[in-house]
């Protein structure tokens, strides 16, 4: 079937089975490898990506039944400035090796968008197989200080 995707400010015409997720179609047909396939279950979170602005696990989504504009970790900086989350991350130290790393800032992102409140609650979806979890949540609480506008 023939599907449009809007992916992080490009319409990408894609002819794909009706079968394929969100993430293989950016991953394998797009390139775009900001996204990771952990578990390919909808249990670890390194897939997730913001579609229409919302998080969701690209693992779980089929391609064809997204309609809204499509954010991956690789559209968040602007130029040669990192997004305040991605700067958290760094300052604090927020990832080893790095394989979660852009499933926990698209989730960290809508988290401090949002206001939430439980941040270990609402990041409990995304897993860190290197325990940097106490270095994530500084990471948030930093970002949610430095800037309001996200």
């Amino acid at each position: 079937m023939d599907i449009s995707l809007e992916v992080n400010g490009s319409t990408e015409e894609l002819s794909v089975d009706p079968g394929v997720t969100l993430l293989d179609a950016l991953r394998e047909r797009l390139g775009v490898t900001g996204p990771k396939k952990g578990c390919d279950r909808g249990q670890c979170g390194a897939c997730t990506v913001h579609v229409g602005g919302r998080p969701v696990l690209a693992c779980l989504t089929l391609a064809a039944t997204v309609r809204e504009p499509v954010t991956t970790v690789e559209a968040l900086a602007e130029q040669d400035r990192l997004h305040p989350v991605q700067q958290a991350f760094v300052d604090q130290d927020a990832l080893q090796c790095g394989f979660c790393t852009s499933g926990q800032i698209m989730s960290a992102v809508a988290a401090v968008r949002d206001d939430v409140q439980d941040v270990r609650e609402f990041m409990s979806g995304n897993i860190c197989r290197c325990s940097a979890y106490p270095n994530i949540v500084a990471a948030i609480e930093q970002a949610r200080s430095a800037d309001a506008s996200l």
